[in-house]
């Protein structure tokens, strides 16, 4: 019983160590059939198995010979047709491991950088149609939607889709208000494409109400000028000149009627100049 009790460990030790040299054979004949299989998968065009290889082969540790070559090839391969799916986010991180690994070639980084312009026009053209949203999406994967120091492109965008929302808002409550002149100074500061066309019924609303301010101004005329009131042909004289000097509508309004010894006043719901 004592023979049977010593022999028994070195049974179990025995298999084992043979179990463990058996993976280890299994494990080194795979990695001497990697090589081969990479290179025919390359050959055949099938991007996944061959990038199914070559990672095991990088795990293996066995990457050699013209292995990192084919690698590099089939992730070429494979990061073209994500992007042609437009799976921006996972060609680009592919085609990142391409250019970082020492198969990497100029026309890679190349690449690269011209994927990452293109997503950037792209978000941009996005943006002037009014896609905000769909912008930002597409900055994404190349790190623009937002940074710490909100100094990303998508940043900017959000800033500048803030600020004409804004002066839009402003405009309305103005031309409730009838208060045409800073309604028009409103909507000049609008300066992205969506933005104005969303304005452009408003813009024709304060048109029609600044052509009523006139027409009353030259009915006034017609019976004498009103006591304190400043001539309006002579203030509209005055604003066109500012206005062809490039001055927006309502500081010219603002700067002809102090010109003409005048200041700007709300009459009822308007902006008028008087003396």
């Amino acid at each position: 019983m004592a023979l049977r009790r010593h022999r028994l460990p070195r049974f179990w030790l025995g298999l084992t160590l043979g179990l463990v040299l058996s993976g280890l054979g299994a494990v080194y004949v795979w990695e001497r059939q990697l090589p081969a299989r990479l290179k025919q998968a390359a050959d055949r065009g099938d991007v996944d198995a061959c990038l199914r290889y070559s990672e095991q082969l990088t795990a293996l540790r066995w990457l050699s010979g013209d292995a990192p070559g084919e690698q590099a090839r089939c992730r070429r391969l494979k990061a073209r047709q994500l992007w042609l799916q437009q799976r921006w986010s996972e060609a680009l991180s592919l085609q990142l491991q391409l250019v970082n690994s020492p198969a990497a070639t100029i026309t890679d980084r190349l690449q690269l950088q011209s994927w990452e312009d293109e997503l950037q026009q792209r978000a941009l053209r996005r943006f002037q149609q009014g896609d905000l949203n769909g912008a930002l999406n597409l900055l994404d994967p190349i790190g623009e939607n937002h940074k710490q120091g909100g100094n990303s492109l998508g940043d900017k965008l959000r800033e500048i889709w803030s600020s004409n929302r804004y002066q839009l808002e402003r405009a309305r409550k103005l031309v409730n208000q009838q208060r045409w002149w800073e309604a028009v100074d409103a909507l000049n500061r609008i300066d992205h494409p969506w933005w104005k066309q969303q304005s452009s019924e408003l813009r024709r609303t304060v048109e029609v109400g600044i052509r009523g301010l006139r027409d009353q101004d030259r009915e006034h005329d017609s019976h004498g000028t009103l006591p304190h009131t400043v001539p309006a042909r002579d203030l509209e004289a005055q604003v066109q000149q500012r206005l062809a000097r490039g001055m927006d509508e309502w500081s010219a309004f603002q700067e002809s009627c102090r010109a003409l010894g005048g200041r700007v006043v709300e009459a009822g719901p308007e902006s008028a100049c008087r003396r």
